[in-house]
């Protein structure tokens, strides 16, 4: 765990409930925020899912990234457990519209980018519509409770995503995905050899926070490998 400011930060949804996380700022500038949203709660996807735990830990020093990241309903970390109960990726909605004003309103971003992990992909397509948000990350997408609907938006919106296709994935491969997404012209889908759905191994976890520090701080490449 290198430098940052770190602090648990408690994020209030429309229907009530109080969502738990962490905000990860870094001690210098903060040269731009992620706001992470994380794989399947009811698979064991939490807000220390090792990707976004590891982006906490490295990235605000590394690459004066902030990292944003918080527990869905009914979802349970080391942390605590929010508010509610699992919503089957409909009720979620109040969630990310909820931390995308929280990140705004109460920490003060100007420049947040949203990354989704997995079941946190189509939250992500489907609810992170604020015409604030700089573009979307997507790592493994499933495309599970998406519909085309939701890449017609973002195709018709035109703000840039990124897309990181495992080469093993067990929902979405690199063939199936640049059909899928065809329908979204300035989305770039990154193919990365080797990987599978959960990122496993350091070169992989390297992988994921190079790629999503060449779009929010593409001077701090390459990311140091000691520190």
């Amino acid at each position: 765990m290198l430098p940052a400011n770190r602090r648990p930060i408690t994020i209030k949804t429309a229907d009530g409930l109080n969502l738990i996380g962490e905000v990860a700022t870094p001690v210098g500038e903060r040269v731009a925020s992620i706001l992470c949203l994380h794989p399947l709660p009811t698979a064991g996807g939490m807000m220390d899912s090792h990707i976004y735990k590891k982006s906490a830990n490295r990235l605000p020093a590394m690459a004066g990234i902030e990292v944003i990241r918080f527990n869905t309903r009914g979802t349970t970390s080391e942390a605590g457990t929010s508010d509610g109960t699992f919503g089957e990726g409909i009720s979620e909605k109040f969630d990310v519209e909820a931390a995308i004003e929280f990140s705004f309103k109460d920490l003060g971003v100007e420049k947040l980018w949203v990354s989704g992990w997995s079941f946190g992909t189509d939250l992500a397509l489907k609810f992170a519509r604020d015409s604030r948000v700089k573009g979307l990350i997507l790592l493994s997408p499933p495309l599970r409770t998406s519909e085309v609907s939701d890449l017609e938006f973002w195709a018709k919106d035109g703000r840039p995503i990124t897309a990181l296709i495992p080469e093993f994935d067990d929902y979405l491969q690199p063939e199936a995905a640049a059909v899928a997404f065809k329908v979204v012209p300035q989305i770039k889908l990154i193919n990365v050899k080797d990987a599978k759905h959960l990122w496993v191994g350091e070169p992989s976890v390297y992988r994921v926070l190079s790629e999503i520090t060449e779009i929010l701080s593409p001077q701090s490449l390459p990311l140091p490998t000691e520190f």
